[in-house]
């Protein structure tokens, strides 16, 4: 389907379409029947090609610790083709490729202007937000009633609308099925280790967390040039897998009667030289920093905290010069990051393929729920099947 084709057919209208529909807290996703608004102001309305499922989905869908927001559209890794742009958007039109982000990059602010920090004040993450900034209003509704947005994006439905700056174009030839795992969770991996942690070659690297975000850290971490990188994981089971990303040695905290930065500290002669925590939970985060070398150690949180928690340590573990930092989305800025490191797997610099495990059918999508609460696999693409011959 071309540009022209697009806006003939669908301009200015409302779209029916078919949607995953989150009713109830850690309920299993219905698929319904909803309406899509046009786009407005400085939006861009896409046709969903391709989507995947990330932790975070599940993580809010669960409400574990969360402010639970329902009904909802989830959804926030995908691939995807413009369907229809709103006023004022002129770097995208009908037919682009274009991979959304939940976190934008307005290009205006102080924060999209330097060249040390990717929190677009318009456009970072915000949760609990389930509206448009335009108006304060949802484009998605059923019968009139409004259904919320998850984090900017609502992947979860064969359409959807988005701000104009939280979507990057990519080249067109880049296949759909297997970059879309770019736009948040592995890019966020390789980001935090290659943007943020900078470990030098021959370092010693921690991951605590061994799902996708975190191997795609331990990915980073090989590209570096890191000498020993240990993985950090309470499920035995993802040991095996973890070795194809570089991870040389693992620490299940379950076999020892100690603390886990104790044991690590001692396997690598007083802490290693990069850490980064890649679970949420508050006390891996605790432990990735207190096992940093002192001198020299930099922690990187990347997991998304309970709303309630609290991060404690001694203040003596930060007067002896260990260094603790947090990031969104690796550091990238989405428009202007993500189009390079698409080339990079197109240029096969970049193996995306091995972090692909799974793929179902849009009407399959609780089996991708399954697969993520038993631990199975790292990503699962979801075809959106009335859209796979375009």
């Amino acid at each position: 389907m071309n540009s022209k084709q697009f806006s003939s057919t669908t301009a200015g209208q409302v779209i029916r379409c078919k949607a995953a529909m989150a009713w109830e807290v850690g309920k299993p996703l219905v698929i319904e029947e909803v309406e899509v608004a046009p786009p407005q102001a400085m939006e861009v309305r896409l046709k969903i090609l391709f989507t995947s499922l990330c932790h975070t989905d599940v993580y809010f869908w669960e409400a574990k610790g969360q402010t639970p927001l329902f009904p909802r559209i989830f959804g926030h890794e995908v691939g995807g083709i413009v369907e229809r742009v709103g006023e004022g958007v002129t770097d995208l039109k009908p037919g682009d490729h274009v991979l959304p982000v939940f976190i934008g990059e307005c290009k205006e602010c102080r924060h999209c202007k330097s060249e040390e920090s990717n929190m677009c004040d318009l456009l970072r993450i915000n949760t609990d937000r389930g509206v448009m900034l335009n108006d304060g209003k949802s484009r998605f509704s059923i019968n009139r009633k409004p259904i919320y947005h998850f984090v900017g994006a609502s992947t979860f439905s064969e359409y959807t609308v988005l701000h104009v700056g939280s979507v990057a174009k990519i080249n067109p030839a880049a296949p759909l099925d297997k970059v879309c795992v770019l736009s948040c969770g592995i890019l966020t991996g390789l980001g935090a280790t290659l943007n943020v942690a900078k470990p030098k070659k021959g370092s010693t690297v921690a991951v605590f967390g061994l799902g996708a975000v975190g191997l795609a850290v331990a990915e980073g971490a090989r590209i570096a040039g890191a000498s020993r990188i240990l993985g950090v994981d309470l499920n035995a089971k993802r040991f095996d897998e973890a070795k194809k990303f570089g991870v040389t040695e693992f620490v299940n905290p379950k076999d020892h009667d100690k603390p886990v930065h104790e044991v690590l500290a001692e396997m690598t002669n007083g802490g290693v030289d990069r850490s980064i925590e890649c679970t949420g939970s508050i006390n891996a985060m605790i432990s990735a920093f207190e096992c940093v070398h002192d001198g020299w150690g930099v922690a990187v949180l990347v997991g998304v905290p309970n709303k309630d928690d609290a991060f404690k340590t001694h203040p003596m573990n930060i007067l002896n010069e260990r260094t603790i930092k947090g990031t969104f989305f690796g550091n990238y800025k989405p428009r202007f990051d993500l189009p390079s490191v698409v080339e990079k797997y197109m240029n096969k610099e970049l193996e995306l393929e091995k972090f692909i495990t799974h793929e179902v059918s849009f009407s399959e999508i609780n089996e991708a729920f399954e697969y993520m609460l038993r631990g199975e696999g790292l990503r699962c693409i979801i075809r959106m099947d009335a859209l796979s011959r375009i």
